[in-house]
């Protein structure tokens, strides 16, 4: 059974005026009947909001063409930092099925997610994955590792999740949902399989990911490189001096040809770490843009999650071992 969100109501004065906002549009939206929201049933397909680019890419490969599906959040948006605004308020409270991380990634809009909850179903797709698999490094402070998505097969398990959601909301094409399902899980795998196939291809020496922030963790621990994010797991604390330095020693110790610059998080902390590099005599290149808390541009491979998933593959391997495929 789907679970529904409630968290206490302590909340700062602009959150209850949206959240109260948010019930209102809830409460309008539906119809007399037993429709959904008056948007999506005038359209004839039920809405599907989800926070981020990458559960919308998977809730759109599950659903198909039975349901519009909608990411709040678009490209180089860090979902750490994100605020509901009005807009988004009206959007979650006109959808039949609101899709979200969980695991403390879109920390804002908690509260939201929570009122939202009580109206209709919310589904936090971070609980498919068994505690014991959930990254809790120290300095994280207690709290999980939110950045699923980089471990395909973490990613993956969410699969089940998300279509039990869209079943309960179509169930009279179950059929057609689960086939979906069955048709990504394949190609998940596949993709697994790629990423941990060119990993290998760096030397073990250089299997070093630097980037801005610490969202690379499950991706280093699944396909054997080592990570150092300059900032933590969240954005929302500024990198210090001691978090340059410590990186800057390891790029330095370990001869590290590149590091990295995030599409989401502004680069001038890694630019801060090559120019201390070259102040200690080693040259490290910028090997390019990661994508890490937002997918690429719709319409583009990068804007598919399986695209994202082989930009960066591919961007941090050629890098890393010193030229192209």
């Amino acid at each position: 059974m789907l679970k529904r969100l409630t968290i206490p109501s302590s909340l700062p004065l602009r959150c209850l005026i949206l959240s109260a906002s948010l019930l209102a549009a809830a409460g309008c939206g539906k119809g007399g009947g037993a429709g959904g929201p008056a948007g999506s049933a005038a359209e004839g397909k039920p809405s599907i909001v989800a926070t981020t680019g990458m559960i919308a890419d998977l809730a759109r490969q599950i659903a198909g063409d039975l349901a519009t599906v909608e990411a709040l959040m678009g490209p180089g948006v860090d979902p750490h930092l994100y605020k509901a605004s009005e807009s988004d308020v009206r959007r979650l409270a006109e959808a039949d099925l609101v899709l979200y991380n969980g695991l403390f990634l879109e920390g804002k809009m908690g509260d939201i997610l929570g009122k939202l909850g009580k109206s209709r179903p919310v589904v936090a797709i971070g609980e498919a994955v068994p505690e014991d698999k959930l990254r809790k490094p120290p300095e994280f402070l207690g709290h999980p590792d939110p950045h699923i998505w980089f471990d395909v097969s973490l990613w993956a398990l969410t699969v089940p999740r998300v279509t039990e959601a869209i079943v309960a909301l179509l169930p009279a094409q179950e059929a057609a949902l689960r086939a979906n399902a069955a048709r990504l899980a394949a190609q998940l795998q596949e993709l697994d399989a790629y990423a941990a196939r060119r990993a290998q291809e760096i030397p073990a020496e250089q299997r070093v990911l630097v980037t801005a922030h610490d969202a690379f963790g499950y991706f280093g621990q699944r396909y054997g490189l080592d990570v150092y994010g300059i900032q933590g797991i969240s954005t929302v604390s500024e990198a210090g001096l001691r978090d340059v330095e410590r990186v800057v020693q390891v790029v330095v110790d370990r001869k590290i040809p590149a590091i990295f610059v995030e599409s989401s998080v502004p680069q001038r902390t890694i630019e801060a770490v090559q120019a201390a590099v070259r102040d200690k005599g080693h040259e490290v290149k910028i090997g390019g843009s990661l994508f890490s808390d937002a997918m690429g541009a719709p319409g583009t491979p990068e804007g598919t999650y399986d695209g994202m998933v082989r930009h960066n593959v591919d961007t941090l391997v050629d890098a890393l071992r010193g030229g192209g495929r």
